[in-house]
C-alpha cells in the first residue's frame, strides 16, 4: 500500500464547527478576517505593519536577548531575534504547554508547521522576513495536564505539587523521572542523545519554563525557531493599557458572549469569565473577581480598591495573567504576528474572539489548523498493504472496519438491504389496502412491518457475527494494526512522545516532517519511517 492522504473533514477526528471552516462555510466568515491562503497575506502584512511600533519592536528584541541569556543560540535565530526590529518583519506562531518531554507527538507538528510557514511565505513574499515563534504556556496552572509523556506504553509522571504558574515551578524533582526515562529509553546512539536532551534540559536548569526552552531550542535551532516566554514584566507593560479596559469595563465577557451565542449549535470551547485575568505570584494563580467594587483574588486575602488595582497594575504588570480567553490578544499585542497555528481545539476558540479583538483595537490574525501526521513504518505498511487496508479503512472507527472487511471476506451476502426493500414494498401495498378497506388494519400493518425488519436486521447480526468467527484469525490481525497506528482508538499524536521514533530514526523523524509537512493543506501527512 503506497501512503495516501486523507483529508481533515474525511477523518472523522475533526469537530463539526473545525471542518465547517475548513470547508469555508459562509456563516462563519463573520468569526474570521482572513482565510489561511497565501494571497491573503498580503494584506495581513500591511495591516500589521501599519499598527505595530518601532517602540514594540524594539522592548521585544530586548527581552528576547535577556530571555536567551545563557543558551546557546544559533546564528539563524539570533539573526532571526535581530530582524525584528526591522518594521518588515513579520511573525507566525504556535502556542504550547510545558509538557514533560514535550508530551504528545503533536507538539513538533504544532512547530514544524509554524517554520515551513515561514519558509513558504518567504518565497512568495521575498522583501519581508518571517520568523518562526514557539510561546510557552508558562502561566498555565494545570500542572496535571503536562506532568507526563507515554514512552512503550508506559506513562512517565512527575510526582509534585504545584500552585502557581507551571513556567516557574522548580525542576529539582527531576532526577527520580529521569531514571526511569533511562531506563525505559534503553541504550544506542540515539537513546543517548535522548537521555542528554533531558538531562541537560531538565536537571541543568533551574524551572520549567528555562527546561522547556533548552529542549525546544535543541531540536529546532537549525531552523530559526524563536522562543518566547509571556510571564515578562517588559512584555506585561505593554499589555498594560489593555488590562486595564478589561478590569475596569469587562470587555471580554460582553464580547465574547456575543459570539458564544452565534456558536450555540456547535460545542462552545470556552467560556468568558466577567473578569478574564488572574493574579499571580511564585506558588499563586487565582481569578481577579469584582464584588461590587472592591477587586478581589479569590482564595486569598488580597483585594483592591479600583485605585489600587490601576496602581497595582502599573507597578507590578507581571502580577496579572491573561486567561485563555485574554492571552491570545496579549500575544498580538506584543508580536508583529500575522497567523497562529493550532490544533482543532485552539482554532475553535480563537474563532469565539474575533469581536473582541476588534473592540480592542487589535488586528485578528489568520488562523491555520496545525499539520496533523500518522507515522507508520515499513513493516507497518506491508502489513495493511496485505491486509488490503487503504489509509481511509484504518481512519474507521474500528467496530466499522471490523464490520466492512467482515462482508468483504464472507463468501455469503450478509447485507440484507434487498429483502428490507422487498419487504418495505410488500407492506407499501398493504398500506393502501387498509386505507382502502379498514383503517384501523393500519396500526397492525405497522406492527407486522416493525417486527420482520427487526427480524430481518437480527438475522443480519447473527449471520455477521458467525463469519467474524470463521475470519477471526485475520479480523483480529487488522484490529492489531489500527491499534498500533491508533492507540487507544485515538490519533497516535495526541498519545506518543516524540522519543519513541527518535530512538529508532534518530533526527531522520524531524528532516521528514520538515521535508513533508504543507501547512496550508488540510490532509493528514503519512509519514513512512
Amino acid at each position: 500500500m503506497e501512503p495516501d492522504c486523507i483529508s481533515y473533514q474525511n477523518s472523522g477526528y475533526f469537530t463539526k464547527l473545525i471542518c465547517d471552516y475548513l470547508d469555508e462555510k459562509p456563516e462563519l466568515k463573520q468569526l474570521y478576517h482572513r482565510f489561511p491562503k497565501l494571497e491573503n497575506f498580503k494584506l495581513q502584512i500591511e495591516e500589521k505593519q501599519n499598527s505595530f511600533s518601532e517602540e514594540t519592536r524594539n522592548i521585544l528584541f530586548n527581552e528576547l536577548n535577556h530571555q536567551y541569556k545563557g543558551f546557546e543560540v544559533s546564528k539563524v535565530t539570533s539573526n532571526n531575534i535581530s530582524l525584528l526590529k526591522d518594521s518588515n518583519t513579520f511573525t507566525i506562531t504556535t502556542g504550547h504547554q510545558l509538557n514533560l518531554f514535550t508530551g504528545p507527538l503533536y507538539f513538533l507538528y504544532k512547530i514544524i508547521s509554524v517554520i515551513n510557514l515561514c519558509k513558504e511565505l518567504k518565497t512568495v513574499y521575498p522583501n519581508h522576513n518571517f520568523v518562526p515563534i514557539y510561546w510557552m504556556a508558562t502561566e498555565d496552572h494545570d500542572f496535571e495536564e503536562i506532568n507526563h509523556f507515554q514512552l512503550h506504553d508506559k506513562k512517565i509522571r512527575w510526582n509534585k505539587e504545584s500552585f502557581g504558574p507551571v513556567g516557574r515551578l522548580s525542576t529539582d524533582s527531576l532526577e527520580a523521572v529521569y531514571q526511569i526515562f533511562e531506563q525505559e529509553i534503553g541504550i544506542g546512539k540515539n537513546a543517548e542523545y535522548l537521555k542528554n536532551v533531558f538531562r541537560n534540559g531538565y536537571l541543568e536548569h533551574k524551572n520549567l519554563a528555562a527546561s522547556t526552552r533548552f529542549i525546544a531550542n535543541e531540536l529546532f535551532k537549525k531552523e530559526g525557531l524563536v522562543i518566547i516566554d509571556g510571564d515578562s514584566t517588559a512584555l506585561k507593560k505593554l499589555f498594560v493599557p489593555f488590562a486595564k479596559k478589561e478590569l475596569l469595563e469587562q470587555t471580554s465577557f460582553s464580547k465574547v458572549i456575543e459570539t458564544s451565542e452565534f456558536l450555540k449549535d456547535y460545542n462552545i470551547q470556552v467560556n468568558p469569565r466577567e473578569l478574564n485575568l488572574f493574579y499571580i505570584e511564585d506558588n499563586l494563580r487565582e481569578r481577579i473577581v469584582n464584588d461590587k467594587g472592591i477587586f478581589k483574588v479569590l482564595n486569598t486575602s488580597i483585594s483592591f480598591s479600583e485605585k489600587e488595582l490601576s496602581t497595582e497594575l502599573e507597578n507590578h504588570p507581571e502580577k496579572f495573567s491573561p486567561n485563555v480567553i485574554l492571552r491570545p490578544l496579549y500575544q498580538e499585542v506584543i508580536l508583529p504576528n500575522l497567523c497562529y497555528i493550532g490544533g482543532g481545539g485552539e482554532i475553535a476558540y480563537w474563532l469565539e474572539l474575533k469581536s473582541n479583538f476588534k473592540a480592542f483595537g487589535i488586528p485578528f490574525p489568520i488562523l491555520l489548523v496545525r499539520n496533523s501526521v500518522l507515522i507508520i513504518n515499513e513493516k507497518q505498511l506491508k502489513k495493511a498493504e496485505k491486509l488490503k487496508l487503504s489509509m481511509k479503512d484504518l481512519f474507521s472507527k474500528q467496530n466499522d472496519l471490523i464490520n466492512q472487511k467482515t462482508k468483504e471476506l464472507s463468501t455469503v451476502e450478509i447485507d440484507f438491504s434487498t429483502q428490507k426493500e422487498f419487504l418495505k414494498q410488500q407492506f407499501a401495498d398493504l398500506y393502501k389496502i387498509a386505507e382502502a378497506t379498514d383503517k384501523s388494519f393500519i396500526g397492525a400493518v405497522k406492527a407486522q412491518e416493525v417486527k420482520q425488519i427487526k427480524g430481518l436486521e437480527n438475522l443480519e447480526k447473527r449471520l455477521l457475527k458467525a463469519e467474524k468467527r470463521i475470519h477471526q484469525e485475520q479480523l483480529e490481525r487488522i484490529k492489531h494494526l489500527q491499534n498500533e497506528l491508533f492507540p487507544n482508538q485515538s490519533l497516535q499524536e495526541r498519545k506518543l512522545n516524540f522519543s519513541e521514533f527518535y530512538k529508532e530514526s534518530g533526527n531522520d523523524i524531524i528532516q521528514k516532517l520538515l521535508q513533508n509537512l504543507k501547512p496550508l493543506e488540510a490532509n493528514f501527512t503519512i509519514i513512512t519511517l
